[in-house]
């Protein structure tokens, strides 16, 4: 009975780190304090090897096993046990890691919950995962120069007829209230939220440090929830026509025009970029398509091929449009060699090149992760906007 207790007190810790906003510590490579035998000693360490430790205190588990999928690359499908000592503390150290942003939660005699001794959190649509970050890299750390914010707003969608979130981004000096600034509309993944490009997926630091580069220009960036219904069907294309990009060209200070317009995505945001940008193509200048394609396009291992016309067929309007095609600036695909979805990528843009497309492709090392992710998101914002 002391055991479903403390179970149901690490569950309820879980259900108010949801619904809390991300916290500093979420973002920064703050180096976790040791708390050996407390009751919430398990604030990962990571040393300057790039190893980090777990640790929990739970005397009276039975088991307590480290469930983290973006560790798939170092053995046990990301999933390994932690040991315990004879006062009760749990620990396990792995490593040395790649640098990078790791979500992940402890499964304590078989049920999943959020670290309680690390504060920083990164939500998926339907959970919450504590999340570390290992340093080391030139591109996504937090390093010593100007941030810009980002903040999560709230909008009613008048097309979903209910309350939505979406992260923004604004660059450093946005605040001061000068100038106009390009858009570039970044979509997440299946499972995912609005937040997950900010968490996991580093965004604001990469930003912030591609612009300090002068590697990128200083955009204002629209993060929003990409899941309604299904992850394809119309009604996300409806809130982001109606509701979305009126709302962001609206309460910031961007401009108008095609040329200053760009949409991306992971997976199926790479999917919806396509069903947005393509349709409407005389609104976006830049598309860019990471680890995704036209779902259905081949048969694969997560999509059926669609019934009915061709997503080609229903599209030839736009795609033998030479003026349309004039415009758009830049069309990028990029898949890991070992992706389930290579295959889609590679068909969807053999289908735009007989169309006179000229997508840029380039088939990076990996799968179907965030480590990918993020180097794809720092190769596309340099070639935006310039």
């Amino acid at each position: 009975m002391r055991l479903h207790k403390s179970i149901a007190r690490l569950l309820w810790s879980a259900l108010i780190l949801t619904a809390s906003a991300v916290t500093p510590s979420a973002w920064a490579q703050t180096p976790a304090v040791r708390r050996p035998n407390s009751p919430t000693a398990a604030a990962p360490e990571i040393t300057t090897d790039r190893h980090v430790t777990f640790r929990l205190h739970a005397p009276n588990a039975q088991s307590v096993r480290l469930n983290c999928g973006d560790l798939l690359g170092y053995g046990s499908g990301g999933n390994r046990d932690l040991t315990k000592d004879a006062a009760g503390n749990w620990e396990l150290t792995l490593g040395p890691l790649d640098s990078g942003a790791y979500r992940y939660v402890l499964n304590v005699d078989g049920v999943p919950v959020v670290d309680p001794g690390n504060p920083a959190t990164a939500e998926s649509f339907n959970n919450v995962w504590s999340l570390f970050y290992v340093p080391g890299s030139d591109f996504m750390d937090t390093l010593d120069v100007p941030h810009g914010n980002v903040a999560t707003v709230t909008y009613f969608s008048k097309s979903l007829q209910q309350w939505r979130r979406m992260h923004v981004y604004t660059p450093p000096g946005y605040e001061l209230g000068k100038g106009k600034y390009p858009i570039f509309y970044l979509l997440h993944g299946s499972g995912d939220c609005d937040d997950a490009w900010t968490s996991v997926g580093r965004a604001g630091f990469i930003f912030d440090n591609l612009i300090a580069a002068q590697k990128a220009k200083p955009m204002v960036v629209i993060l929003p929830a990409g899941h309604t219904r299904s992850p394809l069907d119309d009604a996300f294309i409806q809130d982001f026509l109606t509701d979305i990009q009126p709302y962001a060209e609206s309460h910031y200070r961007v401009y108008h025009d095609r040329a200053h317009r760009a949409i991306a995505g992971l997976s199926m945001g790479g999917g919806q970029s396509l069903h947005i940008g393509i349709p409407h193509l005389e609104n976006f200048a830049y598309i860019g398509v990471f680890s995704a394609g036209i779902f259905g396009i081949v048969p694969d291992s997560r999509h059926a091929a669609n019934p009915g016309p061709t997503w080609e067929a229903q599209h030839l309007d736009v795609l033998d449009n030479a003026k349309l095609k004039n415009g758009l600036k830049l069309f990028w695909f990029s898949t890991g060699r070992d992706d389930s979805l290579l295959t889609t990528t590679i068909a969807t843009v053999d289908m735009f090149k007989l169309h006179g497309f000229t997508p840029i492709m380039s088939e990076s090392p990996g799968g179907h992760t965030w480590i990918n992710w993020r180097n794809y998101l720092n190769e596309f914002t340099p070639l935006l906007f310039q």
